[in-house]
């Protein structure tokens, strides 16, 4: 009996890119609830989008990348206001009016909209086990943030703004995605960057001011988030939605809240109810079944002896 092929590198590549872009974007939750204390929502915006710029363009210099092609530009922009201006401000906002537990249960409506939004501008194909995989994975999302939510933590606001920051989110992938046909992953990471650090300019008189007052914990935090989920996270991210359906790289972000349970549990030591654990499996799950593909039936052929043989589709 043949032993199945292993998968060829660059197939895992992507997968690769996806998990590291899941891990790091989980972390932020950590370091958001930090640095926000000390940092206002705009200020903080603007300090990461700086760090991230900075480590992105030094990486296009050693690179050589250049500037994208003019046809690339629409996307990048687009992205670059809604998704690392727009978003990153507002999430910060929602995330100092509302509990974690429910920012996290609105945000995650983001990848239904991606698919929504996909399929209707991008053409994304919506197979039966990508929409049961979201489905699973809404529904731990829901869980998770139902049970991390405190009472009398929320406002109308914090809910509104954390809406809207899955909107922006949705919204940005689906810009970005038409980009990356034309534009390297580094290339529309670091100038969809620099976008949103213009955007963000606005607030950077409170950046100065905060920053001479601010422990040197919520700087780093800050510093944190620019290189790590931004730069590096972000290209990741841009490196792997290259090269599959902006629904499927959606659905894989359903992992973020079972990460931020696990190291809450592990940096916070805020451990994690049977419920919650219940919602961060069925998150995992979820994604496990949308990422899979259905597996092709051999076809039947006829031996010289007339009997029924299944030829192996690699």
């Amino acid at each position: 009996m043949n032993k199945p092929a292993a998968p060829a590198p660059h197939r895992l590549l992507p997968i690769a890119a996806a998990v590291v872009t899941v891990v790091l974007w989980a972390s932020a939750f950590v370091s958001i609830r930090s640095a926000g204390d000390a940092y206002s929502p705009g200020a903080l915006a603007l300090g990461r989008l700086l760090s991230g710029a900075l480590v992105l363009g030094l990486l296009c210099a050693v690179r050589r990348e250049g500037l994208p092609p003019r046809s690339a530009w629409r996307g990048i922009a687009l992205s670059g206001v809604l998704w690392f201006g727009f978003y990153m401000v507002v999430l910060n906002w929602g995330e100092q009016q509302v509990d974690a537990g429910t920012a996290a249960l609105v945000v995650n409506v983001g990848p239904l909209l991606i698919a929504l939004l996909g399929s209707r501008l991008l053409g994304d194909s919506m197979p039966p086990r990508l929409l049961a995989g979201m489905a699973v994975s809404f529904a731990g999302a829901v869980t998770v943030g139902l049970s991390m939510a405190g009472g009398g933590g929320s406002s109308v606001l914090g809910v509104v703004l954390c809406l809207l920051a899955a909107v922006a989110y949705a919204a940005g992938v689906v810009s970005q995605k038409p980009a990356l046909a034309r534009a390297s992953a580094l290339q529309a990471t670091t100038y969809g960057c620099l976008v949103g650090a213009v955007a963000c300019l606005p607030f950077a008189g409170q950046l100065v001011q905060q920053a001479a007052d601010a422990p040197l914990s919520a700087t780093l935090n800050m510093v944190y988030l620019g290189v790590f989920p931004t730069a590096l996270a972000f290209t990741t991210w841009a490196y792997a939605l290259a090269r599959t359906t902006a629904s499927r790289m959606g659905a894989t972000t359903y992992a973020v809240p079972a990460l931020v349970v696990l190291m809450s549990w592990l940096a916070l030591g805020e451990v994690p109810g049977p419920v919650t654990l219940t919602g961060g499996v069925l998150c995992l799950a979820g994604v496990a079944v949308s990422r899979s593909r259905a597996r092709t039936r051999a076809p039947r052929t006829v031996t010289a002896a007339g009997e029924p043989r299944s030829e192996q589709v690699p």
